[in-house]
């Protein structure tokens, strides 16, 4: 496969579009991306009955990674992250309610499923959420 080559007016271009973008504005856009990423695999936004299989799995890791950006993002922008924590926290609860519930065949829980926490006078090993009756989220 040939590398594609450039004329010295797109090269110049290019470089001023680099000169242009912050590492912030990347963050942003990939924090974005990776919410609508996990909509879609989630299902959410198709119409009823259209939607492909929801990919648990992809739903978890696009979650992980839009939140270990966000303290990347709290300290310069945290004005303008509403939107952003908004959206998350209900992809959150989606995933907690749609794969949590998905046992497959055998009764096994798919792998990256949250494992239901155990409730309030359940278990000795409560962790700090159960035992404050916090709200439960995956992967903390």
């Amino acid at each position: 496969m040939s590398q594609p080559e450039f004329s010295e007016e797109e090269l110049r271009q290019l470089e001023a579009e680099m000169e242009r973008i912050t590492v912030d504005d990347v963050l942003i856009q990939t924090t974005v991306t990776l919410l609508n990423l996990a909509a879609r695999k989630s299902g959410l936004g198709a119409p009823p009955g259209e939607a492909p299989p929801a990919d648990w799995e992809q739903v978890r890791q696009a979650i992980e990674g839009a939140r270990a950006l966000m303290p990347l993002l709290e300290s310069r922008h945290a004005e303008q992250l509403g939107p952003i924590r908004d959206t998350l926290a209900r992809l959150q609860m989606l995933y907690a309610q749609g794969a949590g519930g998905q046992a497959e065949p055998g009764g096994e829980v798919p792998e990256g499923a949250p494992q239901e926490p155990p409730k309030p006078g359940e278990s000795e090993g409560q962790g700090p959420a159960q035992s404050s009756g916090r709200l439960w989220v995956p992967g903390q």
